[in-house]
């Protein structure tokens, strides 16, 4: 998986920025150099993964970063190998002047005995750009075996103002999984239930109809219910899924194994994607659909509202995952999420509940964060005022804060902004987070837009606790 490096104001938990005396008794600021990380893991099945070097920052000339390793029961050639080469026992890896980022790529040619630990240390020895400096992550250790990383950067890749992306990030394995949010419709449940979710990153919203045809169903039967089954409007609470991630409280109800109970439903296919927050895209439509049972698998059926007949797909549970998930513009299974212990966090669009002047409305945000619950995912807020994010260790955990509501962190780590505020980063607060192994991090975020002032470049850091 591909990760984002984090320059600037960023880089202060991991590279500490030093200024030297000009002759003129000015000041310039040094150029320095670290690992992005500070650990890195393999699992059985990986190949080869990119070493990262962040600079503080842009290269004022070509150059090199000289770079040494040991090794625990691992040897050059035979278990693996780099790019550029470390076969003498160091890696020259280029500075490119302008860049504010070198690699190079680590290759793990084979996988330990069971039981025994074998892993490479990287330092970084030495940089030949004038004025320079090794600092902050001066160490990567490498491990051939998957493990917990011990922290790092990221910077989820929703891809700017828009945000197009929905982003699944496993904080162990410092992976993230970029998907279109438009890529799929409904997601069906892989665990002991049968729930049909609806696709809440593109604002869909779904009612029941009192029949259980779907042929006999047109357009004109649903039109008086079609303004209500909408996000944003008071009363829309209803015809959208639980936002706490509930699997038993969707609005599609279980689907049952007697046919005759399974009702048609009209779905709201929500909002097309845009080309800017301030430019929502148009409709993207409506669709009458049905969801019945077959053993363990289930059958969706589903048409466009005139239409006299339907189409018929059997969805059958994938193990090891959340959900299967369906397009209804391929006519196919979507490759969505990552299998269910592989992430922790999902960046996406969102819907949530919100009450106003007495009406309870189904309501979207930006910039939305989901704890994946179903794979055990708890986490809880921590207020600056109580602890300072590098004074806070596992000894300050609460267990018993540990929720298990998605909502967790949703859209509480930033500001809403207003008229004449945008949004910005609530610096008072971090968070806990317990994985599915048991592992504890504290997360704080550090931005949400880029250099240039576009909203949708979310940036963390992150420590294992």
């Amino acid at each position: 998986m591909k990760k984002t490096i984090l320059l600037c104001g960023l880089l202060l938990a991991f590279v500490l920025f030093s200024c030297s005396s000009d002759d003129d008794g000015g000041t310039t600021q040094q150029f320095v150099a670290a690992f992005e990380n500070p650990s890195m893991s393999f699992t059985a099945d990986d190949a080869s993964k990119e070493v990262k070097l962040v600079f503080s920052k842009t290269a004022p000339e070509d150059g090199t970063v000289t770079i040494t390793y040991t090794t625990v029961n691992a040897e050059y050639g035979t278990h693996f190998t780099t790019d550029p080469s470390g076969e003498e026992g160091t890696i020259e890896v280029p500075i490119t002047a302008g860049s504010n980022q070198s690699t190079f790529t680590f290759n793990k040619l084979a996988n330990p005995i069971e039981g025994t630990e074998m892993s490479v240390s990287f330092k970084l020895e030495a940089i030949t750009n004038p004025n320079s400096a090794i600092q902050g992550n001066t160490t990567l250790a490498v491990s051939f075996t998957e493990s917990a990383a011990v922290g790092g950067v990221m910077a989820p890749e929703v891809g700017g103002p828009d945000q197009p992306n929905q982003v699944y990030v496993d904080l162990s394995a410092q992976t993230q999984t970029v998907v279109k949010r438009d890529a799929w419709d409904l997601g069906f449940y892989s665990g002991e239930s049968f729930r049909v979710v609806l696709n809440e990153s593109v604002y869909m919203a779904a009612a029941p109809l009192e029949v259980t045809d779907i042929d006999a169903v047109t357009e004109a039967d649903v039109a008086a219910l079609q303004p209500n089954v909408a996000v944003g409007i008071p009363g829309s609470n209803v015809y959208v899924d639980n936002p706490s991630g509930d699997i038993q409280e969707t609005v599609i109800a279980e689907v049952s194994e007697t046919d005759t109970d399974n009702k048609v439903y009209l779905v709201n296919l929500g909002i097309n994607i845009g080309g800017s927050i301030h430019v929502p895209g148009g409709s993207r439509g409506w669709k009458k659909i049905r969801v019945l049972r077959q053993g363990n698998d289930y059958v969706l059926q589903y048409a466009d509202l005139n239409a006299t007949t339907h189409e018929e797909v059997v969805v059958s549970k994938a193990e090891g995952y959340n959900f299967t998930f369906f397009s209804f513009s391929s006519g196919e299974q979507a490759s969505v999420e990552p299998m269910k212990n592989k992430w922790d966090l999902n960046f996406t669009h969102y819907i949530d509940l919100l009450s106003f002047q007495g009406d309870d409305y189904a309501y979207t945000y930006q910039d939305f964060i989901v704890s994946n619950t179903k794979a055990g995912i708890t986490a809880y807020q921590v207020a600056v005022s109580d602890f300072t994010y590098e004074d806070f260790t596992s000894e300050n955990i609460v267990e018993a804060n540990l929720s298990a509501d998605q909502r967790s962190i949703g859209s509480s780590w930033r500001n809403a902004g207003g008229p004449n505020a945008q949004p910005s980063i609530k610096e008072d607060v971090f968070y806990v987070l317990k994985d599915a192994d048991g592992n504890y991090y504290k997360i704080r975020f550090t931005a949400m837009y880029n250099e240039s002032g576009e909203r949708g470049y979310p940036k963390f850091e992150y420590s294992l606790l």
